[in-house]
């Protein structure tokens, strides 16, 4: 089963990056070509039936299976990165994380208002950022069809937070704790 698989691949990193936090590291995964196309593969099954028309991962480990889901459903690929990272006109969105605030940006033509866009992350965990990812997509016009992740934190329930925008939350791996 393809969540064991990753479960034994996953390593966790205590402490980092900061104290008390125990952090996911997903790059073991990228040193199995296999277990990257079957990570495509299940993420595109779940996605069956579902009309997309871009794809917006949020940096940086989002851009890593976000693009290769976008190449594969043959669809544009929406980079969401951190402030002053894009070179072109943007519109941004700030947010409050546990330990300060943060600000990520769009190009402001990313894509045409109406478009159906699901957004993917590696992770979620409490949402902070990914609800401010489907913030500022909607303030150019998208409407949020669904979240990919590989891995959801589920003991931290922030599944909840999504569902203003859409109830399809997929989540290849999930940690009870």
């Amino acid at each position: 089963m393809l969540e064991e698989r990753l479960k034994s691949v996953i390593r966790d990193i205590p402490d980092f990056p900061q104290r008390g936090i125990v952090f996911k590291d997903i790059t073991p995964i990228l040193k199995d070509q296999q277990l990257c196309s079957e990570i495509v593969d299940q993420l595109v099954a779940h996605l069956q039936g579902t009309k997309i028309d871009a794809i917006a991962g949020i940096e940086s480990r989002g851009f890593l299976f976000g693009m290769l889901l976008a190449n594969r459903l043959n669809i544009p690929f929406i980079p969401i990165r951190k402030q002053g990272k894009l070179p072109f006109k943007t519109i941004s969105e700030s947010y409050k994380l546990e330990y300060g605030q943060a600000t990520i940006e769009v190009h402001e033509d990313a894509f045409a208002p109406g478009s159906k866009v699901l957004i993917h992350d590696d992770l979620l965990a409490t949402g902070g950022t990914v609800v401010a990812a489907s913030k500022l997509l909607e303030k150019l016009g998208a409407d949020i069809v669904g979240y990919t992740f590989i891995i959801s934190l589920d003991f931290l329930q922030s599944q909840g937070r999504l569902t203003r925008f859409t109830d399809r939350v997929i989540s290849l791996v999930r940690f009870d704790a």
